[in-house]
């Protein structure tokens, strides 16, 4: 807390506006020919500001440095040859430029009363630069059907950008021209707003704070960066001169939803099932503290879900349904100020605070008891402050935020006790009691500073700036160092434990004291640790205006990341990154736009961070390293202590007989301190050549018309080419294994048979190294490298049109694309002997066919009913194998034997010992004869629907009551495909060849669901 003084003591003083854009103004006469020396002026009603420039030789003005705040009407002095003339009001949203085009009619003209007709007095076409981007309004925003008011539900709405398949529950659930969704690059109002451990959103912005949201995908200004993917940009409101807000109830009572044999996902990406409920309530007010000078604007919101597990262990006579809860509570505000004309400040607060339960149970039936309960906590802070100075055509902006995300993955209900598995008599789990058995607690305080500077003369545009974001991670990961127990009670004391009809509060001190204990373990290093990130960014760009119709762009980005040292002694310093473009008025209402672009991804703490957790520096650790470089599979000039580190290690003992010492009475990890020379099955290091940062190539070409005043047509044809990817790879791998063999003989190669090939062969659980028998060795050497690559090509439709004096508006977006690539994650891996080039496929992510389509009709006054459709061609199925189908021989080609005697079946086909978890990942094999993602799910085709009607108060008829239902899916679709999505969960895992036909229903989009609402504004 103290710290948080010292920095708002800091922060406030330099307080500033948070949001800027600009406006550039083209003023032509009638035969649109461009006009100098006019004066416009900028007027903004809401918070009573004005500015005035003129026209250059060009016919051109920029307004620059220009809050958020409002909207801005541009009128046209009246001079002795034309009439005044105003635009139509100008929104803003952050960092972005709008083009504005005054067509100024003749005053004879005029006289003629309507005889002559006129360009329309504003475009909304992008004719600017080449940036291929969309963005959304709050008023298109609240016609749409957004589930619990949660933005990033809307974000699929807009061009190349769909549902995603993560990798974990909690991951990002968009995807950016179908690339991993952990990539995308999160702001608000143009500042850092990213989890920085894995990806994502560190304040999850509700649509209360939000005045626009809008998602760059290719050939963006050189000002963003840090992403290979796309930008998601929120411009957050601001106050007025009016006072103004909103108090809302949201709920989706659950019983009126259609019934669906799969589990459902909350906002957090969870499952949950029986008795889902979600009750949301909040408020968002603001208004002028000095009228014209300062304004304030706050918003609060907070969720409630109820969610039910049921908990049921037949042994001990337990049959319960537990009752659960996730919470959200997000609170933001913001302080606007104009010290003058030249020169406004403002600074934000946004804090979340959020806890996604888990409690007992699980969702059809479970053996965790509440004692064993944990939360996943999700708190965030962001305080962030910029100031704004205009002078001429010079514009100053000096932008400073600090953040803190506190990421515990498992809070425990009860953190200092033991975690207990229970076994009945023959072996079977009756009961999973205190702890969760692991900790996993990210921290990270976030610095960022920001310096830009405008510079308007003549045909330039000049924009430069730099940047450091930095930030301080700290990991608390590992085993559960109070112990772990797995123990195995008799038939009486099970039968006496039963008898006490404890329910669902049973606890670990209710287990006998003399149960046998036949597993015990326990953390070594029950600390934190973590590094300090930091990217340094240079840019330069000048926006040329070359012709009357022609502007181009040539920008030049550098960054550098200092986590690209990995096991290095030095980083990734060549990260020079020209952008070029151009923007040609084919017609005063039509653009053709297209340009190159280089674009740099930072790199992923997690790399970094899970390089240092599952690492080891005991002796025999170094000694396979070295073994490693004498082999030529690592450098020379490797270094065992940059790649080495004193990481987790959970060690123990197990014996089912029983192990000597009592329950509860395990000994403490001192007594195993110099247990670190053990052998693990898998442990990773730090690459010692560093690591290459990610980077892709962006070609686009596209076309703008601007039909009529509400009508607009756009296409875009983009080809990204992504180099340096990141993936992992096995430096012990086994020799590549025969499929045909699998395929035509139905065998699959023994763990022994396949250790034998590794480059260091293993012998059960030690290796021979210059004929020394070495313990503490690794199965498996894993390290990050940078060497994967993808290839993406689209085009894209899109036709909008606003309401303006008509009954209905609408948005229809057609997009076909194709996304490949050999690698899929950061944790990805070939299937077989590191062979990435057979890993060529479809993206996890991949879409052909999306087709998005909007629809508001406004029938009378005040009533707005909406459609949304959303169809998807099927995403990509990875074939697996049948473990039935597949015995396990040795190298002379006898039957590996179960413990029964009888003959071993597996699915991990070349022993490696990675047929678990994720088959995206690389963690298994896939179905003989069949290549990676070669199949497709079913199209999705969802439509959703809402309807709102205001009831107006008071003779202004702004203040009112606002009445709402949602329904999503409406038709009940049944959606194997299409939707947010955990792979680990998904359809997309299939088993056996597709030829088979064979469709495992596992989890399908939600069925049909409903929400209401009522929002009451002033």
């Amino acid at each position: 807390m103290r710290r948080l003084f010292l920095i708002l003591g800091y922060v406030i003083p330099m307080a500033a506006a948070l949001a800027q854009g600009d406006i550039e103004v083209t003023v032509l006469n009638p035969k649109l020919e461009p006009l100098q020396g006019v004066q416009l002026t900028a007027h903004n009603d809401a918070i009573g500001f004005e500015t005035s420039k003129t026209t250059n030789s060009k016919g051109i003005a920029t307004f620059s440095g220009l809050n958020t705040a409002g909207s801005y009407t541009i009128l046209s002095a009246e001079t002795e040859t034309y009439t005044f003339t105003a635009s139509e009001p100008v929104i803003l949203r952050s960092n972005f430029k709008r083009t504005v085009t005054l067509v100024l009619p003749y005053k004879r003209e005029v006289d003629l009363q309507g005889v002559t007709v006129y360009a329309p007095s504003t475009t909304r076409i992008n004719m600017h630069n080449a940036e291929v981007s969309s963005e959304m309004r709050i008023s298109e925003i609240r016609s749409l059907p957004v589930e619990g008011r949660d933005v990033s539900r809307m974000l699929y709405r807009l061009p190349n950008v769909t549902q995603a398949t993560g990798f974990f529950p909690e991951a990002p659930n968009v995807s950016i021209n179908g690339a991993n969704s952990l990539f995308n690059n999160y702001l608000i109002d143009g500042l850092d707003n990213n989890e920085q451990f894995l990806g994502g959103s560190r304040f999850n912005l509700p649509i209360g704070f939000v005045q626009n949201v809008s998602v760059l995908t290719n050939n963006y200004s050189a000002e963003f960066g840090n992403t290979g993917n796309g930008i998601i940009n929120i411009t957050t409101k601001s106050g007025s001169n009016e006072l103004q807000g909103e108090a809302f109830f949201l709920t989706r009572p659950g019983f009126l939803d259609a019934s669906s044999p799969y589990a459902q996902r909350d906002l957090s990406g969870n499952q949950v099932k029986d008795g889902f409920q979600r009750y949301q309530a909040g408020f968002g007010v603001g208004g002028p503290i000095i009228k014209g000078q300062t304004f304030y604007y706050l918003n609060y919101e907070h969720t409630t879900d109820l969610k039910d597990n049921l908990l049921r262990s037949p042994a001990l006579g337990v049959n319960e349904t537990v009752r659960g809860k996730n919470y959200f509570n997000y609170l933001s505000g913001k302080l606007d100020h104009y010290w003058s004309d030249r020169f406004h400040s403002a600074i934000r607060a946004n804090m979340g605070v959020v806890g996604i339960g888990r409690q007992a149970g699980g969702l059809s039936g479970g053996l965790n008891f509440p004692s064993a309960a944990n939360d996943q906590v999700r708190n965030s802070l962001n305080l962030a402050s910029t100031n704004v100075y205009t002078s001429g055509n010079l514009t100053l902006e000096t932008n400073l935020q600090y953040a803190r995300f506190r990421w515990d993955y498992a809070s425990p209900e009860n953190p200092n006790s033991p975690d207990v598995t229970v076994t009945g008599p023959t072996g079977e789990t009756v009961a999973v009691l205190g702890h969760p058995g692991y900790a996993f607690e990210s921290i990270q305080h976030t610095l960022q500073a920001q310096q830009k500077a405008t510079w308007s003369k003549g045909i330039h545009t000049v924009k430069a700036g730099a940047e450091i974001l930095s930030t301080d991670h700290e990991l608390f990961g590992g085993g559960n160092p109070n112990g772990s127990y797995r123990v195995q009670l008799t038939q009486e004391q099970l039968d006496a434990l039963r008898a006490q009809n404890l329910g669902s509060g049973l606890s670990i001190n209710n287990i006998p004291a003399d149960a046998l204990v036949t597993n015990y373990s326990v953390e070594l290093r029950p600390t934190s640790f973590g590094k300090r990130q930091n990217i340094y960014t240079l840019y330069l760009e000048d926006q040329l205006q070359a012709t009357e119709r022609l502007n181009l762009n040539l920008g030049l980005r550098y960054d550098y990341d200092n986590l690209s040292k990995g096991g290095s002694n030095k980083g990734d310093w060549n990260n020079l990154a020209p952008r070029l473009s151009f923007n040609y008025q084919l017609m005063p209402n039509s653009t053709l736009r297209g340009g190159f672009g280089l674009f740099y991804d930072k790199v992923l703490y997690a790399i970094y961070s899970d390089a240092l957790q599952q690492n080891n520096n005991s002796e025999d650790f170094k000694k396979q390293i070295a073994y490693f470089v004498q082999q030529g599979i690592l450098p020379a000039d490797t270094d065992p202590d940059r790649v080495t580190f004193n990481g987790n290690l959970t060690v123990g003992q197990s014996n089912n007989s029983g192990l000597p010492y009592a329950y509860l009475q395990g000994p403490p990890a001192e007594s195993f301190a110099e247990q670190r020379n053990l052998f693990s099955n898998e442990r990773r290091i730090l690459n010692p050549n560093g690591y290459e940062n990610p980077y892709t190539q962006q070609f686009s070409l596209g076309y703008q018309l601007q039909m009529a005043t509400n009508r607009l047509f756009y296409v875009d044809v983009v080809y990204n080419r992504a180099r340096n990817q990141f993936r992992t790879v096995n430096l012990n791998a086994p020799a590549a294994w025969d499929y045909n063999r699998s395929q035509q003989e139905g065998v699959a190669r023994s763990s022994a048979w396949a250790d034998e090939t590794r480059p260091l062969p293993i012998y059960g659980n030690y290796a021979i190294i210059d004929g020394e028998r070495v313990d503490g060795v690794a199965r498996s050497l894993v390290m990050t490298e940078s060497e994967g690559e993808s290839n993406y090509y689209a085009a894209s439709f899109n036709l909008q049109k606003d309401k303006a004096e008509d009954k209905f508006s609408y948005r229809l977006i057609y997009t076909l694309s194709y996304l490949e690539n050999n690698t899929e994650d950061i944790n990805f891996r070939a299937m077989d002997a590191n062979d990435f080039e057979a890993e060529w496929g479809p993206s996890i992510n991949d879409r052909r066919h999306v087709i998005n389509a909007i629809y508001n009709y406004y029938p009378i006054q005040n009533l707005t009913l909406t459609v949304a459709a959303l169809l998807q061609s099927g995403q990509p199925i990875n074939r697996i194998p049948d473990a039935s189908q597949y015995m396990v021989i040795n190298r002379d080609g006898s039957p590996v034997l179960n413990a029964g005697g009888n003959p071993l079946f597996t699915n991990d086909l070349n022993g490696d010992g990675s047929a678990f978890g994720d088959a995206y990942v690389g963690n298994s094999d896939r179905q003989p004869g069949e290549s990676r993602n070669s199949d497709r799910l079913p199209w999705s085709n969802t439509f959703d629907a809402s309807v709102q009607y205001f009831i107006p108060f008071g003779s202004d008829r702004k203040n009112g009551l606002e009445i709402r239902a949602d329904a999503f899916n409406l038709l009940n679709a049944e959606n194997l495909s299409g939707y947010s999505n955990n792979a680990t969960q998904s359809n997309q895992i299939q088993m056996g060849p597709a030829s088979s036909g064979v469709l495992v229903r596992r989890n399908a989009a939600p069925p049909r669901q409903f929400q209401f609402g009522v929002r009451y504004v002033f």
